[in-house]
This record gives structure tokens, sequence and C-alpha cells, in this order.
């Protein structure tokens, strides 16, 4: 019993590892650069990624130019605020990873958190960005956006991913679950334009800083 239950740590462990590598690879620009091995099989793929949250440790700094332009911002659905830090369950997704080399980008995910997401008002127009979407192969969150209740656009390029700054894997076998944080959230160009758009001003720009991320994943 104790070295199946080993071999299931072992196991559980690896699998982490191989996202680790996979999302430190975000905001690598390299990949862009070489083709594609469409023969590659993958080293690990993980499938059904529920019953875990991505978590937003939101920047300071951008707390700071939200109050500047007088906006309130919130939360949407099942996304909780505590503490300046912004949590998503994981609702769903998969993710593959390929022996770095063998193809690029050597790792793709659709991480997804639906029915939750954040909102901005300024007490006459609440814009919500919600059903996010965690890309690592493009680096990218995507979401839905609607204002006041209608909805504006979907699958949206919302958040840059920057995987360069991301910490070691913390594993925790007692939980069955691997945390990696770390990896920088900023602005795209679109949503910046959008909400600057939308409550006229020009003071949010691209790669302004949102936060750091946290993603806890279940092992097996």
């Amino acid at each position: 019993m104790r070295i199946r239950n080993l071999a299931k740590a072992a196991s559980a462990t690896a699998i982490a590892g191989a996202m680790v590598f996979g999302l430190s690879a975000c905001g690598d620009d390299s990949k862009a650069d070489a083709p594609a091995a469409a023969s590659t099989e993958p080293v690990a793929s993980l499938t059904n990624l529920t019953g875990k949250m991505t978590e937003v440790v939101v920047d300071a700094g951008f707390l700071e130019g939200l109050t500047s332009l007088k906006l309130t911002p919130g939360v949407v659905g099942t996304a909780k605020l505590k503490d300046g830090t912004l949590s998503f369950p994981i609702t769903g997704g998969n993710a593959t990873y390929y022996t770095p080399g063998s193809r690029t980008p050597y790792v793709e995910s659709s991480i997804k958190h639906d029915g939750s997401g954040i909102s901005l008002t300024d007490g006459k127009t609440k814009v919500e960005l919600t059903n996010f979407v965690v890309d690592a192969g493009t680096s990218m969150l995507t979401g839905d956006v609607s204002a006041n209740g209608k909805s504006v656009v979907k699958g949206a390029p919302l958040f840059f991913l920057d995987g360069s700054t991301l910490e070691p894997l913390q594993v925790d076998q007692a939980k069955n679950e691997g945390v990696l944080f770390g990896t920088t959230v900023s602005l795209t160009k679109a949503a910046a334009d959008l909400l600057n758009q939308t409550y006229g001003t020009d003071a949010l720009t691209e790669f302004f800083k949102v936060g750091v991320a946290r993603i806890t994943l279940k092992l097996a």
C-alpha cells in the first residue's frame, strides 16, 4: 500500500511539473519563430481541470488607477474579492505538454472559469468581464465583455500572461494540489482601449499591470 501511495504521489508531481514548464513558457516570444511538429506526441495531457481556482493578487498601482478614475471594482457570479485578491473557480478545460524544443508552442491549454468574473462601474456604466479562459500557448487570458447587462464581445483578448516571473511549483501532497504563483497579469491593448472609450479616459494602457496570478490545480 505504501509503495502504491508513493507511486501515485510521484505521478501527480510529474504531471504538475509539466504544467510548471508549460505555464512558464507564457511570454516567451521565441516560440513564434519555429514551426510546429504535427507528429509529436505529448508528454502529459490533463483533462477535466475542475475543483480548484485561479487567483489574482491585485497590484496596488492598478487599484490606485481605478480610484483616480472613480471606478469601483467588483465581482461577478462565483468570483470572490478578499484582502486584495480576486479568485475564480476553475470549471473545466485541459492542458497538453510536449517536450520543449519538439514543437512550438510546447504547451497548449484552455483553463475555463465559467460563471465568474470582475466588474467596473462609475455609477452609470457597469462593465463586466466574465468567463475567463487561460490559454498558455498564446500567453493570453480571454473573456466575455458586457456593458449594463448587454453583450459587447465574446472571447476577447483581455489580459497578457507573462510566465517569465513564475516561481517554482509548490506541491501539497496532503491536499493533492499544486500551486503555480508569479505569472504577471496585464491589460491588452484591446481591453485598455475598450475601457478608455467606455469611461472617457486615456489613463489605461497596454501592459498596464493588473496583478500576479496564483493557479491552484488538482494533481490527480
